[in-house]
């Protein structure tokens, strides 16, 4: 492995993670990304020298000055026309995408991948958490920090070299952990490495677990795909690589050809809430207590019985199942899966409790989510109806992608209008150019909830402090709506305890 890692996008959620792994490993790493965020802070924290103008110059010299000792890793969403970029591709350096460094990095391990269009983040750190939990040595690499482990990586201590990352996650790992000296090569051959395996640009091609769930398969990404139909191919040519002798673990949901496309050999367990759903993998006595869900699994290991989940919500259930069947399948014990799904926290941005105040009778909640696909908010918002049936929700979103509001505009409407108030904010564009007619105004239209705008960033503050008329808010959507969350998280503190 070469010497020297450079990023191009270093602050995306999946790159920092990569980029950890290289820095805890003992290679000299840097990089590239658009503006500075709390993510970005961290990493430079950690020593890794993070800038933000896209120019040659601002390469570090050392990566400039050593061609054939550098590897420089690619998100999809650097432009074509990026400076940093095209002057490395004319300089011959060896350039790959995360996905191929991220298959590089898993061949010859035992891989847990968990793909599917929604659910793979927390499904993947749920298997992370109960795994790490239980004192099983693993490797995880996230698309989302996890809030028990307060990163989007973990690795067992001994392939941790960098201090200030084993100083910095020297809390997450319990006693449970066997200690490794300091002079330990790193090593993954003997532990299990859990990865959240992107269908995005078929990323999740470079990939041959030896265990894999598959959580959903709704149309998404039509802007690279085009059709469903195509996606859904791609999900039946990564099953198609599970390892001889290996499982998977497939949701009620996702369209059945994906489950016959496994090699032969290849377990398949199909998994839901109830039995008619999940034959093989199921729920039985589910009910809410406050923000907890308690419930029994009974899956091909055995039941376990009274799982109590403080993530709250009935995806959320289903996420555990798939989560649990796989720490079963890593010989985790009944007591010790209890112990750790009542430990779990959940990940950053995904049904995150940021305010509550309120009485039980009449509560006031903010509550922040990711969901960004017409079924991640459906279950989002009707997960917070369930908690709260009686109270007036106001919910903040903010589209992400010309390309998914064009294709999904409709179903977007439908699942927003479970609110009783709906504030949609202009599309964030990410990786894509404006699309003619493609606007925010194509999905309010179709709103049917009782009260709706569209606002900006401005208003929305002003509004948060002004009105007092909703008892729970929701911000949600995957864009750049999170830097909206700490001032909110102010003004509410204050309106709402003072009231």
């Amino acid at each position: 492995m070469k010497q020297f890692v450079y990023f191009l996008g270093i602050g995306g959620i999946g790159m920092s993670a990569l980029a950890r792994w290289f820095q805890a490993n003992g290679h000299t790493v840097s990089g590239y990304d658009k503006t500075s965020t709390p993510l970005t802070e961290a990493l430079a924290a950690e020593g890794i020298a993070v800038h933000y103008d896209d120019a040659v110059t601002s390469i570090p010299a050392a990566v400039r000055e050593n061609r054939d000792q550098t590897l420089v890793v690619l998100t999809p969403a650097i432009p074509k026309d990026h400076q940093e970029w095209a002057w490395l591709r004319e300089n011959g350096y060896d350039i790959r995408k995360r996905s191929q460094v991220l298959g590089v990095l898993t061949q010859g391990h035992r891989t847990i991948a968990v793909a599917g269009t929604h659910g793979k983040t927390t499904t993947s750190s749920m298997v992370a958490h109960l795994l790490h939990h239980a004192g099983v040595p693993c490797a995880a690499f996230l698309g989302g920090i996890s809030v028990n482990l307060g990163s989007n990586l973990l690795l067992p201590p001994k392939e941790i070299k960098n201090e200030k990352l084993r100083s910095k996650n020297s809390a997450a790992y319990s006693s449970r952990a066997e200690p490794t000296t300091s002079n330990q090569e790193p090593t993954t051959s003997s532990v299990p490495i859990v990865v959240e395996a992107d269908e995005y640009d078929r990323s999740f091609l470079t990939l041959h677990p030896t265990v894999a769930i598959v959580t959903s398969t709704d149309a998404d990404h039509l802007d690279i795909y085009g059709n469903k139909e195509a996606l859904v191919e791609s999900f039946r040519q990564f099953v198609g690589q599970i390892q001889p002798g290996g499982t998977l673990i497939i949701n009620h949901t996702a369209d059945a050809s994906v489950a016959a496309a496994v090699p032969a050999g290849v377990r398949v367990i199909r998994y839901g809430l109830t039995a008619e759903q999940g034959p093989d993998l199921f729920a039985t006595d589910i009910t809410a207590q406050g923000h907890q869900f308690h419930f029994n699994l009974h899956g091909p290991q055995g039941i376990v019985a009274d799982l109590q989940l403080a993530v709250p919500g009935y995806h959320n259930v289903e996420n555990m199942l798939a989560a649990a069947c796989v720490a079963q399948l890593e010989a985790v014990a009944p007591e010790q899966l209890q112990a750790a799904v009542a430990a779990y926290q959940g990940v950053k941005r995904r049904f995150e409790f940021i305010v509550t105040a309120g009485t039980t009778e009449q509560p006031k909640v903010y509550v922040d989510d990711y969901a960004h696909h017409p079924r991640e908010i459906e279950a989002f918002l009707r997960s917070v109806r369930a908690l709260y049936p009686n109270q007036y929700l106001r919910v903040v979103f903010q589209p992400h992608l010309f390309t998914r509001t064009r294709d999904f505009a409709p179903g977007f409407a439908e699942s927003l209008s479970v609110a009783d108030e709906v504030v949609l904010m202009d599309i964030y564009p990410a990786r894509e150019l404006p699309l003619p007619g493609v606007t925010s105004e194509l999905i309010l239209s179709q709103i049917t909830a009782p009260k709706k705008s569209l606002q900006s960033r401005a208003e929305i503050l002003a509004n948060a402090a002004a009105v007092s008329s909703y008892d729970i808010l929701a911000t949600v959507g995957a864009g750049d709506i999170d830097k909206l969350v700490p001032d909110l998280r102010n003004i509410l503190d204050i309106h709402w305890h003072e009231a």
